[in-house]
C-alpha cells in the first residue's frame, strides 16, 4: 500500500530536515511526500530541492502567491497517487512505526483514523503532555462538532478512494477541523489509534498557540462553513468550550 504524505511549507526551512528524516525513518517504505510551499522566503525551497534529489519520493510544489495552508494541502492532494493520504506539518514528526502501524489498524475496512500524540517543544524535548491518548472507539459528524476528540492533523490517515471529495475549505485557519467535519459528514466514523504515534511540535508563534482567535475560528466554522443554526451553533460551542478547558489527554 502507497501512502501519500501531504504536507505545507512556510519558512520551514528549520524543521525539514528532522520531519523528513522522521519520515524517511519509517518502517513502511512505500510512501511519497508530497510538499507544496507557501511562497517561503527563506531557505525552505533550497532544502525541498535538496531532498528530493537524494531521494525521489520527495516531491515539492510552489505556490504562485502566499495563498495559505488549505491552498497548500489541496496542491499537495491533487498531485497525490497513493492509496492513503496521511498529513503531517512541516515541523511535526512521527515514530518510527506509525505509517506500519496505522495501516494495519485500517485493514478492518477503516476509511478514517488519527492517532494519539505528544507535545514537544522547539528543540524536541517532550512537554509530558499527551493528546487523544485515552479516547477509544469511532467518532461521528455530531462528536466532532462538540470536539469530543483533539484529531491532530499530523496524526490523521485517509483511505483516498473512500472519499469522493478530500479538498480542504479555504479558510486561513481550520481548515483540517473542516475537512474532518465535511468528511465525517458523509457518514464515515473517525477511528482512534491510542497510540503516541505523532509528535507535535509547540512553537511560540503558532496560530493555534491563540486561544481567542481558535474561538472565532471555531464559530465562523459552525456558522460559515456548517451553516448551523445560531442556536446549534451556540450549544455545540459550549461543548467546544468546556472541553477546551477541562479535557484530559
Amino acid at each position: 500500500m502507497k501512502v501519500s504524505i501531504i504536507t505545507p511549507s512556510y519558512n520551514s526551512e528549520s524543521w525539514l530536515k528532522s520531519t523528513y528524516r522522521a519520515i524517511k525513518n519509517q518502517t513502511h517504505t512505500n510512501w511519497e511526500w508530497l510538499v507544496t510551499d507557501d511562497c517561503s522566503f527563506d531557505g525552505t525551497l533550497e532544502v525541498l530541492k535538496e531532498l528530493s534529489i537524494k531521494d525521489s519520493r520527495v516531491k515539492y510544489f510552489k505556490n504562485s502567491v502566499n495563498s495559505g495552508a488549505a491552498v497548500s494541502r489541496n496542491n499537495s492532494i491533487k498531485n497525490a497517487t497513493g492509496d492513503f493520504l496521511a498529513f503531517i506539518d512541516s515541523d511535526d514528526l512521527w515514530l518510527p512505526k506509525k505509517l506500519e502501524e496505522q495501516i494495519a489498524f485500517m485493514e478492518n475496512k477503516i476509511n478514517f483514523s488519527f492517532t494519539a500524540y505528544e507535545l514537544i517543544d522547539k528543540t524536541e524535548s517532550k512537554l509530558k503532555i499527551t493528546v487523544d491518548s485515552t479516547q477509544q472507539g469511532f467518532f461521528t459528524y455530531q462528536d466532532m462538532l462538540r470536539k469530543k476528540a483533539t484529531l491532530g492533523c499530523s496524526t490523521v490517515m485517509l483511505r483516498r478512494a473512500s472519499f469522493d471529495d478530500i479538498q480542504m475549505p479555504l479558510i486561513r485557519t481550520g481548515q483540517d477541523y473542516a475537512l474532518w467535519l465535511k468528511l465525517l459528514k458523509t457518514g464515515e466514523n473517525a477511528y482512534i489509534l491510542p497510540e503516541i504515534l505523532t509528535l507535535y511540535r509547540v512553537l511560540p508563534d503558532s496560530i493555534s498557540r491563540n486561544k481567542i482567535k481558535k474561538a472565532r475560528r471555531q464559530w465562523q466554522i459552525y456558522r460559515d462553513i456548517e451553516k448551523l443554526s445560531v442556536i446549534d451553533a451556540s450549544i455545540n460551542f459550549c461543548f467546544y468550550a468546556f472541553r477546551a478547558v477541562f479535557r484530559k489527554s
